[in-house]
């Protein structure tokens, strides 16, 4: 089976690279295996733990915090680095700015069943039908009808936002904010965090 995590060790963090692709099950699988290892670098370092790559859901960072946790007292975060935005002296915080992100574009509508994911913005140049999932680390937008799961600043930006052309879910996520939707066929809909309160306009 091809690995799903990559280890590295700089000065200033030990830090774990999880593939996009990877489900939570192969995750848990490898991370388990590698923490001898692991423990045995720790023996005499603290050097704090930092996981970056997919775009994790907080249930999923639990499991993962709560397994290096068990065999290691280190400090642990989840988020991007500078490296992955090529900004070697910047790091980037869960609070940033959303005016200007990586951005992805997904070309045509998903369909039930299909998932994207990626750690900036992501922009839908269609539909996202019911079953579908979008999971943004930044903003969502989606030039059609929004019926599917939308989950942006997942990696807790709460100035993240989410627009479409028109909405008609269940719910929408931001950050770790969840808001269900009474009324359905919402047009021109913009969904931000104003405090931690959901707002559609």
């Amino acid at each position: 089976m091809r690995s799903c995590i990559r280890i590295t060790v700089t000065k200033e963090e030990l830090k774990i690279t999880i593939n996009a692709e990877a489900e939570q099950n192969q995750i848990i699988e490898e991370l388990t295996s590698k923490m001898p290892r692991l423990k045995k670098y720790y023996d005499k370092e603290k050097t704090p733990i930092h996981i970056i790559g997919k775009v994790l859901k907080e249930k999923e960072k639990d499991e993962i915090k709560k397994l290096i946790s068990k065999s290691i007292d280190v400090r642990i975060t989840f988020g991007e680095t500078s490296e992955l935005l090529g900004l070697h002296a910047i790091k980037k915080t869960y609070e940033s700015d959303i005016d200007t992100s990586d951005t992805k574009f997904i070309r045509g509508s998903l369909r039930s069943g299909q998932k994207e994911e990626f750690t900036g913005s992501i922009v839908v140049l269609g539909d996202l039908n019911y079953g579908a999932e979008v999971i943004a680390g930044e903003n969502i937008i989606v030039t059609g009808t929004l019926r599917g799961l939308a989950h942006a600043g997942a990696n807790g930006n709460k100035k993240a936002i989410i627009s479409a052309n028109s909405i008609d879910c269940i719910q929408v996520r931001i950050a770790n904010v969840v808001k269900e939707i009474d009324n359905t066929d919402i047009k021109l809909p913009f969904i931000y965090l104003d405090e931690d309160n959901i707002v559609i306009e």
